[in-house]
């Protein structure tokens, strides 16, 4: 009797580390990339974010994104090699709540250097001025951009920008928010002949 009580604790607690063990691993796995849904007047941008290669970066912008944040904001910036100041040139749109406003406070700068995640056609990054000071703005590249990687001379730095997901779906709406006509003043010498005419407002970013 006593041996098979024995046996029937030792095989149940087997059983519970295992399920342990699974439900853990499988919690862990279901993070590694989250799907959002940004809707713009144009149409849908499904983006996958990589939150276990970009953790910090990747946090913050959820953090945004699940309290409501990006709703009503806009991509109000188009960078094109026509148009850019910046050596070397990129291509680009810019969005967020607008340059300069913040609800959290800035996050460690993530170079593409320690993600891996490097800035290829339809990848979202954040945008900065010093190290740093990455907070609610963020960019959607057109075309690969690797002036923007860990390593270039775009930023006097040379730190780049953090990247942490990419467009699945929805590239043609990223491409007409590109070709909207950006001659709206800008206070900024550097950003002018940049900014969109009419922003492109985005209705709503929620997960998947």
């Amino acid at each position: 009797m006593h041996d098979t009580t024995y046996q029937y604790f030792t095989r149940s607690f087997i059983l519970l580390l295992f399920s342990l063990f699974f439900l853990h691993g499988f919690s862990l796995g279901s993070e590694k990339n989250v799907d959002i849904v940004m809707t713009t007047i144009f149409g849908d941008i499904d983006i996958e974010i990589y939150l276990e290669k970009a953790p910090i970066t990747s946090k913050n912008f959820l953090k945004y994104v699940d309290g409501g944040h990006f709703n009503d904001s806009s991509f109000y910036r188009t960078v094109t090699y026509e148009n850019d100041k910046g050596n070397p040139k990129i291509e680009v749109i810019q969005g967020g709540l607008g340059q300069n406003v913040s609800l959290f406070p800035p996050i460690d700068h993530e170079t593409t250097q320690a993600s891996g995640v490097k800035h290829l056609d339809g990848v979202i990054s954040m945008g900065r001025g010093e190290i740093g000071t990455a907070a609610s703005e963020f960019f959607i590249c057109i075309g690969d951009q690797p002036g923007l990687d860990f390593g270039q001379s775009r930023n006097a730095d040379k730190q780049g920008f953090s990247a942490f997901g990419r467009v699945v779906s929805g590239m043609e709406v990223v491409r007409k928010i590109h070709q909207q006509s950006s001659n709206r003043p800008a206070d900024n010498p550097y950003v002018e002949g940049q900014m969109i005419d009419n922003p492109v407002v985005i209705k709503n970013v929620r997960r998947n």
